[in-house]
């Protein structure tokens, strides 16, 4: 692989990849009904429905405000509200349009912009990152996130989802 393409392919798997972590959580979404989604173990738990809230203000913070220059307009707090702030199809909904844009402003970078210092997160922790280490860091972060709804509608509806490769049983 020639060196100057490796930009680019990073850039294009890490749109792609928040589009099927979106889809796997569609998915999740699709075998469960509004009482599972908002579910939670117990207060100190959160539900697939906070998690939705969560991963839209993260990368709405990281990518759209970050590598944009959007408004900051996110109120964490709000995405961990113990009952239920929003219903689900419009908590997914906002997350689809968030992962939609955010796909076409990474999709849309110069290669050359990765190694550019942004400042994603005015009031958090994580300030004057590189835009290649904002992109990983939100990837991984909504994996990690997908990962957690996955486990907890296999746990809600007792069933494999099979959303990996097929195997033999």
């Amino acid at each position: 692989m020639p060196e100057q393409s490796i930009p680019a392919d990073f850039i294009d798997y890490s749109a792609n990849r928040l589009d099927s972590l979106h889809n796997e959580i569609a998915t999740c979404l699709g075998k469960l009904n509004e009482e599972q989604i908002w579910h939670r173990g117990a207060a100190h738990e959160n539900s697939i429905g906070n998690l939705l809230l969560h991963l839209e203000g993260n990368v709405r913070q990281w990518i759209l405000h970050g590598l944009d220059d959007q408004p900051d307009i996110r109120r964490r707090d709000d995405e961990f509200t113990l009952a239920p702030s929003l219903n689900s199809k419009t908590a997914f909904a906002n997350l689809t349009a968030t992962v939609a844009e955010a796909r076409q402003v990474i999709g849309s970078l110069a290669p050359a912009r990765l190694t550019e210092i942004v400042d994603p997160q005015p009031t958090g922790i994580a300030r004057h990152v590189t835009i290649l280490s904002a992109i990983y860091r939100i990837v991984s972060h909504f994996a990690y996130h997908t990962g957690q709804i996955v486990l907890l509608t296999k746990q809600l509806t007792g069933a494999d989802l099979d959303l990996t490769i097929p195997r033999k049983r």
